[in-house]
């Protein structure tokens, strides 16, 4: 966390340590600097002017060296009155300059910091000076100070007080107080190496305290004395703390510095001194602020709360680290700043909660979260403030049986996070976020779900509109509409499918072989099919937008696939096939299939993709009937496949309980059960002769003309189409000449589409009865020979693909034609050239699993791409599915690498034809890829270069920079910068400054949206190169030049809201007009009172 700016970074883990009252600082002469003290060789060179003498040559050869503690040692040796007269002319040096501004500032700061909570201070200096003493008596603290060598021990219940590990310079000076003092090598080698107090001090010191220097040289004397007593400790093998030292760097020197620190076995904490100067401001106002903050305590931290809790965690510079500044904040034990975060209004952004949500502590942060690390030093070990260790008093208990819960308990900050969220429920990113951790939510998290869906029940029932609107103000998706309700009661009942939970079929089917069919292995087998609903990320091609403010169905905002409890379990029904006593269980388990099936079409009904008409079913499984048209791609329904074939053994054993079955189907709701029943009325004796003519014909002939049944009626035509009475046949006959009904498709087919459509149904059910071997009626026959005669090419299929909603087949499938609905893409790369450069078919119906061979056969799919791209062809379509599905994070590190060089040469005709897709790969490589930097910048040229369709909208110009391909081109580039983690008055990179001038070209229009989030990252820009933003960004804010440009600036800097002292007086002017148009500023006005008001303060 860096507290000012160029000042050392201080480590979370520090912090932390500090905080818990376990960090020592250990000061040296470069904290007396501000009072006009010298340090070690400055006060050499002023005791040899007092002396009045120079040094010799063996003196000259010590200090050359750096050996200033030895160079007084023979200095004393030589002069007349020698060690008196030495420290005399020390106590004359050391008299500080007190009234210079900041003199004691710094001595103040680290008093601050050395108290602990508890009120005891723990301090250590090697100064001589009384400048710590000066501040106890001008406060009147009551601190005791323990000069050399009266020492106490290093323990908490033991140690109050300032330690003055090397003496300390009395009011008066006087010999016997001044030989005391450990100045020269010889004190140093009684202190540390004959005697051993100062090293049995030190030593104890690093065992029960984090240290950390403050004001010592890497080459300090002082410091050389300290490591070698510890190093001495370290090969009897004791084990020390981590030791810290803030310690002083030129510019470009950082690596050389801090492999010098870690050789001494010290964790370097730089900041940067100004190249030929002495400056440690950055040192002293860093102390200064550190210990602001301590002071205030809980407070100190509430106001970094509020300072950021208005922005989002965009990146920043290395020097304006806010998220970790935020994160520190809310880590707080007491859970007060969690708290103001949980309760800010407006809603501090769920763009947090991925920062929240990111692994960036290790073993050393446990105490910080009130657990013992172990004495091994586990490196894998990595958490989150939103996932991490519990402290032994909210830990489960190891247990070999329990009740109820077995979850740990929350501590504040998680309670608090948790309440936070639920500030977002309308939010489909939080549901996604929930899923891809786990999607069982914790007992506290539940709770405070089900009394928010609770609380807004009741205002809504009760007509509370005002309180409504004031929730929605401050968090505008804390309400969830009614889609996401169901998705939150999915979550509430257990219905969500985790991810991390792998159960299968294998281990019950071993159960089953081996107890047999009982009532216990009868109920696991029900929880292992239990229908659930796996949570997934919506897809949606490049040039769809994500705004969801009135979705229709719940896929748009959140994907989601029906599943079953357990995995794998076609592979496992195919194993149980062979079983006798699964078959001799099948009748048994019947009952148990129709209820399992018709909870999970009501869950599908519940997430709107089922009613009395219509369900999916007919897609994941073709057929009723067994046909490898059926490829298993989906669990759920081996739900129907088992109800099947428990169906089919009741048949053969009790066929008078199979013909009840089959009427109940027909009575039950969803197409699903319609298409059991006509495919049990396929056999013979299970309805009355012409039952099923009914059921084709009720609700105006629904199911002779649903695509859903089409399957199973065309099988009833043909199997009982012959057996039928001529009553019967007649009523069926003239039910299919009458055509389907037109509500049962489309507005908008012409009226010739509509008129083949009709043709062709009505050929394709008399024919299936004529191939059944049925004589059709007069009216019948003329019809069918009539159309037959008009459409010389139609033909009953012989493999029956004429019967199917939708026929797959591929090379390697049987009876493969090319005439096809779903076409399966091959998965050699030789036969996936060919197949890539036939143009793609678009139809209604029309699918192909080309994103699916993307996904899962990479190489093939960019070899093949490749191929094509060598002879100059580029496949428009094939390209966008494949950037498309390559942007997925477990691909996208691998397609940079191998396809970034073939893109290099990809015509810009087909650039702008895949423009949503390829910028949305190239924004989502930007953030993890390495390599290939050239060919990102050329290709980010070459796109914004491309003059671009379509105009500028005025309205919500964020949501439309976010989701256009120039502004992903964009946060491409932003992306790219901040990896290279710039630096404050760094000036921009060469290569990006020409672009993001262009960028902010007002002549151009199309590169308004890139403008948006340049506006957005405005800060960032201002602190690395402060005359660029000045000369080509702050002008973008101006009302008086612009006010297209001016609103969409400023909304993309209220995106974000945060203050920033300088870029505020920068554009102040500005800043105030903003509030002339204020109602110009849309959804984002809101922000701009609230950082107004935050700036007045």
């Amino acid at each position: 966390m860096q507290f000012v700016k160029h000042g050392p970074d201080i480590p979370e883990a520090l912090l932390q340590a500090h905080e818990e009252g376990r960090v020592v600082f250990f000061c040296g002469a470069g904290i007396s600097y501000p009072a006009g003290l010298p340090g070690f060789q400055g006060l050499v060179d002023k005791i040899y002017s007092i002396v009045g003498t120079v040094r010799n040559d063996i003196e000259n050869e010590a200090y050359s060296r750096g050996q200033y503690d030895a160079t007084l040692d023979l200095l004393e040796h030589r002069i007349p009155g020698q060690r008196v007269t030495v420290r005399m002319a020390l106590a004359t040096v050391l008299k500080p300059k007190l009234r210079l501004k900041g003199a004691t500032e710094t001595h103040a700061a680290l008093l601050q910091l050395a108290r602990s909570r508890d009120g005891a201070v723990r301090l250590v200096t090697t100064n001589f000076d009384r400048i710590f003493q000066h501040l106890v008596e001008r406060t009147k603290s009551a601190i005791p100070a323990y000069p050399a060598p009266l020492l106490p021990i290093p323990k908490n219940s033991r140690w109050d007080g300032v330690v003055y590990l090397h003496g300390l310079l009395p009011k008066t000076p006087d010999a016997n107080n001044l030989h005391r003092l450990v100045l020269t090598s010889g004190d140093f080698g009684l202190a540390y190496l004959t005697e051993r107090w100062a090293a049995r001090f030190v030593s104890e010191l690093f065992r029960n305290y984090v240290v950390c220097f403050v004001g010592y040289s890497i080459n300090d004397p002082v410091m050389r004395y300290m490591m070698d007593a510890l190093a001495a400790d370290r090969m009897l093998g004791e084990i020390t703390p981590q030791a810290y030292a803030l310690g002083d760097c030129q510019v470009g020197c950082e690596a050389e510095k801090t492999i010098e620190w870690e050789a001494k076995g010290v964790t370097p904490i730089l900041y940067e001194v100004p190249t030929g100067t002495h400056d440690h401001s950055a040192l002293h106002q860093t102390l200064k602020a550190w210990a602001e903050t301590y002071r205030d305590g809980v407070q100190g931290k509430e106001r970094i709360v509020v300072d950021y809790a208005m922005t989002r965690p965009l990146a920043s510079t290395k020097q304006d680290d806010y998220v970790g500044r935020m994160l520190w904040a809310l880590s707080h034990d007491s859970g007060l700043p969690a708290k103001l975060f949980a309760e800010f209004d407006p809603v501090p952004s769920l763009d947090w909660l991925e920062s929240l949500s990111e692994d960036r502590y290790r073993q050393v942060d446990l105490p910080r979260f009130g657990v013992a690390p172990l004495s091994k030093q586990d490196d894998k070990l990595s958490f989150s403030l939103t996932r991490r260790p519990a402290p032994y008093s909210l830990a489960p208990w190891m247990m070999l049986t329990f009740g109820g819960t077995n979850s740990s308990g929350c501590d504040d900050v998680m309670f608090q996070l948790a309440r936070w969220l639920t500030r977002h429920l309308n939010d489909p990113a939080l549901v996604l976020w929930l899923t891809k951790r786990g999607g069982q939510l914790h007992d506290r998290l539940m709770w405070l779900i089900e009394g928010e869906l609770d609380k807004f029940t009741k205002l809504e029932r009760e007509g509370n509109t005002t309180e409504l609107d004031r929730i929605r103000a401050n968090a505008p998706n804390a309400i969830p509409q009614p889609l996401m309700r169901t998705v939150w009661r999915l979550f509430l009942s257990g219905r969500v499918k985790s991810p991390w939970r792998d159960l299968d079929l294998y281990r019950w089917r071993d159960h089953l072989s081996n107890e047999g069919f009982t009532t216990t292995v009868r109920l696991e087998l029900r929880d292992l099919l239990t229908p659930k609903v796996l949570l997934k990320q919506p897809f949606r091609w490049g040039d769809e937008s994500a705004d969801a403010s009135t979705p229709k169905q719940l896929k748009e905002l959140v994907n989601w696939d029906l599943v079953l409890a357990a995995d794998h379990v076609h592979s496992a029904l195919n194993d149980l096939a062979r079983s006798e006593t699964w078959r001799a269980a099948l009748p048994t388990l019947l009952d148990d299939f129709q209820q399992l099936l018709r909870d999970a079409l009501d869950l599908m009904r519940e997430l709107g993709e089922a009613d009395d008409q219509h369900d999916r079913a007919h897609w994941d499984l073709p057929s009723i009937s067994t046909h490898w048209q059926n490829r298993g791609f989906h669990d759920w329904v081996a739900l129907i496949e088992m109800l099947r074939d428990a169906w089919d053994v009741t048949y053969q054993v009790n066929p008078a309980r199979a013909a009840r079955i089959a009427h109940d189907w027909f009575a039950q709701p969803y197409p699903t059960y319609k298409r059991l029943a006509l495919f049990a009325a396929t056999y013979t004796g299970v309805t009355p002769i012409g039952e099923w003519v009914d059921w084709l014909l009720i609700d105006n002939a629904w199911w002779l003309w649903s695509v859903e049944s089409q399957r199973e009626t065309m099988r009833l035509l043909v199997l009982q189409g012959s057996s039928l009475p001529d009553a019967a046949r007649t009523r069926i006959e003239t039910g299919i000449l009458s055509g389907p009904p037109r509500e049962m498709f489309r507005d908008d087919i012409d009226p010739e589409q509509w008129r083949d459509l009709v043709d062709h149904a009505i050929w394709l059910r008399l024919a299936k009865l004529v191939f059944g071997g049925v004589t059709l009626g007069d009216n019948a026959g003329a019809r069918l020979a009539e159309l037959t005669a008009a459409h010389p090419e139609w033909h009953v299929a012989l493999n029956e693909s004429d019967e199917f909603s939708h026929w797959m087949s591929g090379t390697g499938d049987p009876d493969y034609q090319d005439r096809r609905v779903i076409d399966i893409a091959p998965r050699t790369r030789r036969e996936l050239v060919i197949w890539l450069q036939r143009r793609p078919v678009k139809g209604l119906f029309y699918e192909n699993d080309w994103s699916d061979v993307c996904r899962s056969k990479f190489s093939t799919a960019a070899c093949a791409l490749y191929a094509l791209a060598c002879v100059n062809l580029w496949p428009e379509e094939r390209w966008r599915e494949a950037l498309q599905a390559w942007s997925d994070e477990k691909l996208i590190r691998r397609s940079w690498r191998y396809v970034a060089p073939v893109l290099k040469y990809m015509p810009d005709n087909v650039l702008l034809a895949t423009a949503h897709s390829f910028t949305w790969w190239l924004d989502t490589a930007s953030k993890v890829a390495d390599g290939h930097q050239d060919i990102f910048l050329d290709l980010c040229r070459r796109f914004i270069a491309i003059e671009h369709q379509g105009g500028v909208s005025e309205e919500r110009p964020v949501s439309q920079a976010i989701n256009h391909p120039v502004g992903h081109v964009t946060q491409a580039l932003l992306h790219h910068w901040f990896r290279r983690l710039p630096n404050d008055d760094q000036g921009l990179p060469d290569d990006l400054k020409p672009i993001f001038t262009a960028l902010c070209n007002t002549q151009n229009q199309q590169y308004r949206h890139a403008r948006v989030l340049l506006a957005t990252h405005v800060i960032a820009l201002f602190r690395v190169d402060r005359e660029w933003a000045k000369t080509h960004l702050l002008p973008l804010f101006n009302w008086q030049i612009s006010v297209n440009e001016a609103r969409a600036a400023w909304e993309g800097f209220l995106w974000s809201p945060r203050l920033f002292r300088p870029l505020l007086a920068a554009f102040k002017a500005d800043f105030l007009e903003t509030a002339c148009h204020y109602s110009d500023l849309g959804e984002h006005a809101r922000q701009y009172a609230a950082i107004l008001a935050h700036a007045a303060r």
